[in-house]
């Protein structure tokens, strides 16, 4: 935390001479010659040819500005130019204003996720915060303006929306592997957590993930439905059809947002009880291999069914005080006993989840019948998920040992936090400071977010003119390093600790932060191009989002492990994606 203060002051110590500048160049004002140059006296020497020639050179055409060509200031005052280098600067400029900010609204979103934890906060506020910068952009890049001026400047928008989500699932999601990778394990076929020996081996070293982070990739391939219900829709021929194919758009995904937001807040409880579950699944595996061991290998008798007189052997051995009751304290003898080597539980929890699944009579004990009852629930679990059949023989082994492994895998995938990790040791000292200073983090990141992201389009749709690059190319690579910087920076420097846990929680984010991107920032565009009666000629632009988060979903959909080679098909996409929207728009002029 103290970290991430100081960082942020150095970034205030910079930020406030780069305002004082821009206030400062808003008083300069330039004086124009009265004279045109075939006025001038010529000195016998040099003609008007070559004074033409001086004046068309590319670096003269590259400073001056044109006596007919006038830009207008934003807000009134804000500076403005036509020539591309005082563009170029001026992007610069708020690029780096709207990266602090979105640094501030980080920082200041895990303050107070400290302090208030997951739940309402962590699941609604948080993301919507992390995608506000992005949102802005979009918004005033339709907002202002003619219709004509913000179907021109609305290209920024889409430009920005594309650009993050390549961004994050290609450059940055090929980044964290290649720093997060470690050894994979050639039995298991899973990363080795801190070991990194087989340096650039393209299948011998990557990284591995949890169930969860699956989860996540498929929220978010499903997050492009509005832009592929709008796509099609828009083949209606009337102009209403192709409108109300935006409403319809806006609308699924206002809904997929909602669905999105809600899910987050419930997460955490939804992991912690699925957690519980396969904690109780292995206290049940050991406790039937235990029982296995004592019968010599044979749990069923020769006409299938279990062996009570070896249950009966158990139910003796646990009952210390032979009273025909196993009490609390007996069962947790037998798990502390068992020495479950994969997993640390809370032993007491486990003993009240075992006595609810045999006690039927309520009385907090189990006798004799519940007993044998208990344990042949079990066995028909473990055969059903061990896929083994009721034969006495050695078969017998071999489903309990492929349940007791499915249950280990299942509880790995889960991915148990570790004690203390991305979690305070100590709390956090003096909450009521830190919510302050948290609540002005945001407040701050927010203003300035706001303020500086009109003069940040204008910018970029006046340095597409004075170059005539469209402005999607410019926004589509420069935009996104102002807003995701903080967020790529933060993700890489996680992934780096090379550990599944901080590999999940990375790409978790990165996948979390593409949904919010493709959900809350579509709808803002949507909202956009609906009310403000604007032309939907995004074709190419929504293919590429489409191919992008669908192969990618995809790909970590359905496997958590990935070697050392997939970094380099992330890395391919990115190039992949600026080429097919150029020979669609341009080449071809698909839309």
């Amino acid at each position: 935390m103290r970290n991430s203060f100081s960082f942020n002051r150095r970034h205030l110590v910079l930020t406030i001479p780069i305002l004082l500048l821009l206030l400062l160049i808003t008083t300069v004002n330039s004086r124009n010659s009265p004279f045109d140059p075939s006025d001038l006296i010529s000195d016998g020497v040099h003609n008007n040819q070559s004074l033409n020639q001086t004046a068309s050179s590319p670096f003269h055409l590259a400073l001056k500005s044109s006596a007919e060509e006038t830009c207008e200031q934003t807000y009134g005052f804000l500076p403005c130019t036509t020539t591309v280098i005082g563009n170029l600067f001026l992007i610069l400029v708020y690029g780096y204003l709207m990266f602090f900010a979105a640094t501030y609204l980080s920082s200041g979103s895990e303050l107070l996720l400290q302090i208030l934890g997951p739940g309402i906060i962590g699941g609604l506020f948080l993301p919507v915060l992390g995608a506000l910068p992005d949102a802005l952009l979009i918004l005033v890049s339709g907002l202002s303006g003619s219709t004509e001026t913000a179907q021109s400047q609305v290209s920024v928008g889409m430009g920005l929306l594309a650009g993050s989500t390549v961004m994050l699932l290609t450059v940055i999601w090929g980044s964290c592997v290649v720093v997060g990778k470690c050894d994979m394990s050639e039995t298991e076929n899973s990363a080795i957590d801190r070991k990194d020996t087989k340096r650039f081996s393209l299948t011998g070293s990557g990284v591995s993930t949890d169930i969860w982070t699956c989860y996540a990739a498929r929220i978010m391939a499903i997050s492009v439905l509005p832009f592929i219900v709008v796509q099609l829709l828009q083949t209606l021929h009337s102009t209403s059809g192709r409108h109300l194919a935006v409403l319809i758009g806006l609308i699924l995904s206002l809904a997929i947002l909602i669905t999105y937001c809600l899910y987050q807040v419930f997460q955490p409880w939804i992991q912690e009880r699925k957690l519980e579950y396969t904690r109780h699944k292995l206290v049940m595996s050991g406790i039937l291999k235990h029982l296995k061991q004592r019968a010599l290998g044979r749990l069923l008798t020769d006409d299938s069914s279990l062996d009570e007189n070896v249950v009966k052997k158990l139910f003796h051995t646990i009952d210390e005080n032979g009273d025909g009751r196993l009490s609390a304290s007996e069962l947790k003898a037998l798990v502390i006993g068992i020495r479950f080597e994969e997993i640390d539980f809370d032993k007491d929890d486990a003993v009240s989840k075992l006595i609810k699944d045999f006690d039927r009579t309520n009385d907090n004990h189990i006798n004799m019948e519940e007993f044998i009852n208990g344990i042949k629930k079990w066995l028909g679990e473990a055969m059903r998920v061990g896929g083994g059949t009721p034969d006495p023989g050695p078969r017998t082994h071999k489903y309990l040992d492929n349940f007791h492994d499915k249950t280990k895998k299942a509880h790995a995938l889960l991915g148990s936090k570790e004690p203390g990790e991305g979690e305070s040791d100590g709390g956090v000292k003096n909450p009521r400071w830190t919510s302050f200073k948290a609540s002005l983090m945001l407040l701050a990141g927010a203003v300035i977010a706001a303020a500086f992201a009109d003069p940040l389009v204008d910018a970029v749709d006046n340095f597409s003119d004075a170059t005539s690059i469209p402005t999607f190319f410019i926004s589509f690579i420069a935009l996104p390093l102002a807003t995701n910087s903080s967020e790529a920076v933060s993700a890489i420097i996680f992934a780096s600790r090379k550990k599944v846990t901080t590999a999940s929680l990375t790409f978790s984010e990165l996948y979390g932060a593409v949904t919010m991107n493709n959900v809350l920032c579509l709808s803002v565009f949507l909202a956009l191009v609906y009310f403000r009666e604007l032309t939907w000629d995004f074709s190419a632009e929504v293919l590429v989002i489409c191919i992008v988060c669908i192969v990618m979903g995809a790909f970590a959909s359905f496997r958590t492990t990935f070697p050392l080679w997939t970094s380099f098909l992330a890395y391919f996409l990115y190039p992949f994606s600026l080429v097919l929207v150029y020979v669609l728009d341009y080449v071809l002029g698909w839309s």
